[in-house]
């Protein structure tokens, strides 16, 4: 028998192997792509609902994170570079956990005036309180609408409107709300024009955004400037490298360098630090 049936037979089961080895790594990688995002997850849970991790939660993302800079440290400036880098994800962690929980809550509280609006339109069209709360829910965006969904889903199995409001309260952390939901609730006891209230809450609410997007604006120049004189002694250090090596490594050699130069970094990240918190505009 002819060898070229026999290569031909050999050369279509090969490419059946190697098909059915590609499926194999496809269905690997997408299980260890769902298991990385299961680790993630609660970080795209903090920017969507505002949830912090658990405590649980929280020591696998410190994990992740110490691994991930510690290898692109390692990489990318040698093993030093990743000790320091492992060492500072921590409390990096915890920053970016800050910093997604800071901008939920911005975007909840930018939704304020229209929230107030939409239950104000709602009530006017004859819904009470649930029914207006429910309507709002439809007609707002973004995670404003999502608090609202729960506030109506706790009143549907229920749950009573003074408790549901104070949930809301206590997880948005905005004083916006703290007003909504007082208004709403004197107004079930006492009575009076509750949208005529709510409206007047949206225009004094947008009223005070624009307030401070002016100062934001007013002081964005004063701000940029204050970071930009803040990181220039580094900027400065890294050219110094650039152009002679080992400068920075004759500055370590020496312990009396060493320390000033340590010292002016400290003040440095404390001007730094400062310059955030007297630049921060209150909402």
């Amino acid at each position: 028998m002819s060898g070229a049936p026999l290569a031909g037979l050999a050369a279509a089961l090969g490419v059946l192997a190697l098909w059915d080895g590609l499926g194999a790594l496809e269905g690997v990688a997408r299980e260890r792509a769902g298991a990385l995002g299961g680790l993630v997850a609660p970080l795209a849970r903090t920017r969507r609902t505002g949830v912090a991790p658990t405590a649980t939660e929280r020591r696998r993302l410190a994990v992740v994170a110490v691994l991930v800079l510690l290898a692109a440290g390692w990489l990318v400036a040698g093993p030093l570079a990743g000790t320091l880098a492992a060492l500072v994800a921590p409390w990096g962690l915890r920053a970016h956990l800050r910093g997604r929980r800071r901008r939920w809550r911005a975007e909840v509280e930018r939704a304020a005036p229209a929230v107030a609006r939409a239950v104000a339109d709602a009530l006017a069209a004859g819904h009470a309180i649930p029914g207006a709360l429910a309507e709002a829910a439809r007609g707002v965006d973004g995670p404003a609408a999502a608090e609202l969904r729960t506030l109506v889903a706790a009143l549907a199995v229920g749950q009573p409107l003074d408790a549901a409001l104070a949930e809301l309260q206590e997880h948005v952390g905005v004083r916006a709300y703290d007003t909504l939901a007082t208004a709403i609730l004197l107004q079930r006891e006492a009575g009076g024009d509750l949208v005529g209230l709510l409206r007047e809450l949206a225009r004094a609410q947008e009223a005070a955004a624009r307030g401070a997007d002016d100062a934001r604006a007013a002081t964005a120049q004063a701000r940029f400037t204050g970071v930009v004189v803040g990181v220039l002694p580094a900027g400065a250090a890294a050219l110094a490298e650039l152009a002679s090596p080992g400068a920075l490594a004759s500055v370590a050699r020496d312990p009396l360098a060493l320390w000033l130069a340590a010292f002016a970094g400290f003040l440095q990240l404390l001007g730094l630090v400062a310059i955030r918190r007297l630049g921060r505009v209150a909402g």
